[in-house]
């Protein structure tokens, strides 16, 4: 009975921390993965926003992205001389969080895959190791603020 227990509480945990955030809009800007609100920080830097309502109203070059599309999903472009935000790649931030650098990570409970994928390390607010059916993997929560 206790082994039942545990496994549904094991279980329960990593439900909770998959749960997709309703309330997170994604942003790319040249194929990397960011937050709308991460990119009010470059407000005066931005050229163009495209922002796609639907996964159907996407680009074939944001199809790929169309699972961070629940929410809508933006293309921002910034202006000629702007800096480009900091980036990680997620082999490279499993590698700090010690896990598999395969492991996929959770940004709001979106599962994001690929170890050369990369994110702005700029919208990351808090990032902790969670149990993924069996396998580590880190969650990342963004600055929602």
């Amino acid at each position: 009975m206790k082994k039942l227990l545990y496994a549904f509480l094991v279980f329960a945990s990593g439900m909770l921390f998959a749960q997709k955030s309703n309330t997170v809009k994604f942003a790319v800007y040249k194929d990397v993965i960011g937050t709308v609100k991460m990119f009010d920080n470059h407000k005066s830097d931005i050229e163009k926003l495209n922002v796609y309502k639907t996964k159907a109203a996407l680009p074939s070059n944001l199809k790929k992205f169309e699972y961070l599309a629940d929410n809508g999903l933006t293309e921002v472009k910034l202006k000629k001389n702007a800096g480009n935000p900091d980036s990680i790649s997620l082999e490279l931030l499993n590698s700090q969080g010690n896990v598999p650098k395969n492991s996929p990570i959770f940004v709001e409970g979106y599962k994001i895959e690929g170890p050369k994928t990369r994110i702005y390390s700029e919208m990351i607010d808090n990032i902790e190791v969670i149990d993924f059916n069996g396998q580590k993997c880190l969650s990342i929560s963004t600055i929602q603020k």
